[in-house]
């Protein structure tokens, strides 16, 4: 017979399986004692014997919980960030040096290197070798350029703007959005440069144009990053060739030689024409002043000249005889100054009386004296 229940028929206490009245079957009512003892004999099996045992385990339980309490600690590089995760949702960014996060499983940390710049070549191998098809781009004028380029890169820090507004850090958009970082931004700048290419001549993209190019395919590039939330910021876009097709390069370069020279001799023909023209006009004020300076001249000598005749014409209407005789012996001198002259005396009959000829002696003395 069971333990839990009486002998007889009679009514059963409340601790008995059979019901009133003798019979069985129907619910039974649970056994307490036979519970906690039950319970009782799963506790011994588990736990060693003692009250030491018993112990040692909640020492180890603690010392386990103090662990994983400290394997929340971590450090963040000077050139990282944290990116504090919480049940896989963003929760904070953290600065470089010791911090702190739940353990895991309720928050986990990434530390993405954000200050070290990163540089992507297009065109062009890491053995500067040409990528065939990669560099060839079509000009805004049905022209092939072959362009090799970097661009440089790195994950946007965190900034103050001046009109006050904050610009938070790009590391979660970075770790969170974008797979590949390299081959995105490879892609976007391609198609950035093949668009700028394609709004520009030839010339100017390969001669004094490659500031333009570089500007405007770094504006591209940034603005779709940034549609993309990435967390990627263009430092830099930086040409290292632009050339025309190797096939057509020796061509190319006549013609560019040509226009060179024919720029030279441009500015050889304006640099004659700034010395030439300066000159023609200073002779031409030189001769124009010599002009006005013979004319004041000239009315100068004939208003003397008049002025002359006018005080000889004064004094012949005061002695005419004796003027008219000086002018006569002035003009005289004048006409003779220079001549072999010959007197003639009428007294002296046949005879020609030669004229001392001063002239030729003085002439002769002068010779004489040089020799």
């Amino acid at each position: 017979m069971p333990r839990n229940q009486k002998s007889g028929g009679g009514g059963g206490g409340p601790w008995s399986q059979t019901p009133p009245g003798g019979r069985g079957g129907g619910p039974q009512p649970p056994d307490l004692e036979e519970l906690l003892r039950r319970g009782q004999d799963k506790m011994k099996n588990v736990l060693p014997s003692g009250g030491v045992g018993g112990f040692a385990i909640l020492v180890g339980v603690a010392i386990l919980l103090l662990l994983w309490g400290l394997s929340g600690f971590y450090t963040v590089e000077a050139e990282e960030q944290g990116v504090v995760l919480r049940f896989g949702k963003l929760n904070r960014i953290t600065t470089p040096g010791l911090n702190y996060h739940l353990p895991f499983p309720i928050e986990t940390v990434s530390t993405p290197k954000v200050t070290s710049i990163n540089q992507i070549n297009i065109g062009v191998n890491q053995q500067d070798r040409d990528i065939p098809f990669e560099g060839l781009m079509l000009t805004g004028d049905e022209n092939i350029v072959n362009i090799h380029f970097s661009v440089f890169w790195l994950v946007r820090p965190a900034e103050e703007r001046p009109d006050g507004t904050s610009v938070p850090s790009g590391a979660a958009d970075y770790l969170f959005n974008v797979q590949n970082p390299n081959q995105t931004v490879k892609a976007v700048a391609e198609s950035a440069m093949r668009e700028v290419v394609g709004r520009n001549d030839l010339e100017p993209i390969i001669t004094e144009g490659r500031q333009i190019v570089e500007a405007e395919t770094l504006q591209i590039i940034q603005s779709t990053l940034d549609s993309y939330n990435t967390g990627i910021l263009i430092t830099q876009v930086q040409l290292q060739k632009a050339d025309p097709p190797d096939q057509v390069i020796d061509a190319f370069r006549d013609v560019v030689a040509a226009e060179q020279d024919q720029e030279r001799l441009f500015q050889e023909a304006r640099a004659f024409a700034n010395k030439i023209v300066p000159e023609a006009r200073g002779e031409a004020q030189q001769i124009i002043q010599q002009a006005e300076g013979y004319r004041a001249q000239t009315v100068v000598d004939a208003n003397g000249e008049a002025a002359r005749f006018n005080s000889i014409y004064q004094e012949y209407r005061l002695a005419k005889s004796i003027t008219r005789e000086r002018m006569f012996l002035e003009t005289m001198e004048r006409v003779f100054r220079d001549k072999n002259k010959i007197i003639i005396d009428e007294r002296a009959g046949t005879g020609v009386v030669p004229y001392l000829p001063l002239p030729a002696l003085q002439r002769s003395t002068e010779q004489g004296g040089s020799q």
